[in-house]
């Protein structure tokens, strides 16, 4: 297990919730800063800079979102913590094996403001996969099936990254570029678990409802991207569609599996023109 290290700060942030769960909702966020997270000030750091990217007030989003539900949530963040820490290796060893991925990964078992149940991003210069237990817990996903689903996704995150990167080809960014990468990890999650639906809740219909939309959740993405209009309601665990949470991930699942049908998985990760491939599977989609 030289490749990958679980870093799990779970028992730290009990130790300090015990202190501190009766105190002012203010004086908990300051101490989850000063006190639980000092021992991991880039892992705080993150967080805030993924409010401040988006122009978001984090202390204002702690306070009304997140820390007033963490005690409803801890039996769920607890039961979360035990199963990843069951099932970590296993998906990683069965992701090298399935996606051919020998990088080095950091797993990073953290509570903290809202920025994901999962996160593929780097941690101490290593390709590294957050996870949020106040997020995972909020989103129902303790079990643990989701929570290796959840952990192949962001691990297909990281495949999707070192592929381009062989390729010499940086990561994308705006709704195109959302689509194709949540769907490719949505692939990899497949490839990895057998099942790519990790987000789905349990006998909600989330995937009846979006088979029998397909077409529709195609032309209403489309039009977002026409209108230049915000797609949190596809993709954000905060927004839905007619009820329906994360459908995005759905749609960006059916692209990469039309694309699948004619193109390469290595050549559909190096894509070079995002915008107009996503467009064009987006328009089949649409009149099919």
């Amino acid at each position: 297990m030289s490749n990958c290290v679980l870093v799990d700060t779970f028992p730290a942030f009990l130790s300090f919730w015990k202190n501190i769960r009766s105190r002012d909702i203010r004086e908990q966020i300051a101490g989850w800063q000063s006190v639980y997270l000092s021992g991991w000030p880039e892992l705080f750091q993150k967080q805030i800079q993924c409010y401040a990217e988006e122009g978001e007030d984090w202390e204002l989003i702690a306070q009304e979102r997140i820390f007033p539900a963490l005690p409803e949530r801890l039996p769920r963040m607890q039961t979360a913590r035990d199963n990843l820490v069951k099932v970590w290796q296993q998906v990683y060893e069965t992701s090298r094996t399935k996606l051919n991925f020998e990088k080095p990964v950091v797993f990073v078992i953290y509570v903290g403001i809202g920025c994901g149940a999962g996160w593929a991003t780097t941690y101490r210069d290593s390709l590294a996969v957050l996870l949020g237990l106040e997020n995972i817990a909020e989103e129902g996903w303790q079990s643990l099936s989701s929570l290796q689903g959840l952990l192949a996704h962001e691990i297909g995150h990281l495949v999707h990254r070192t592929w381009r990167a062989e390729s010499s080809l940086p990561d994308g960014d705006g709704s195109c570029w959302q689509l194709y990468s949540e769907g490719f990890a949505q692939w990899c999650e497949q490839l990895v678990t057998g099942e790519p639906w990790h987000m789905a809740p349990i006998d909600s219909g989330w995937l009846d409802w979006c088979r029998s939309h397909r077409n529709w959740l195609a032309q209403e993405y489309l039009r977002c991207l026409e209108k230049k209009e915000s797609i949190r309601r596809s993709f954000g665990s905060w927004y839905d569609i007619q009820g329906y949470k994360q459908t995005g991930y759905y749609l960006g699942f059916e692209l990469i599996r039309a694309l699948e049908s004619r193109i390469p998985i290595k050549e559909i990760a190096s894509l070079v023109d995002i915008d107009a491939s996503v467009k064009i599977e987006l328009e089949r989609m649409a009149s099919s």
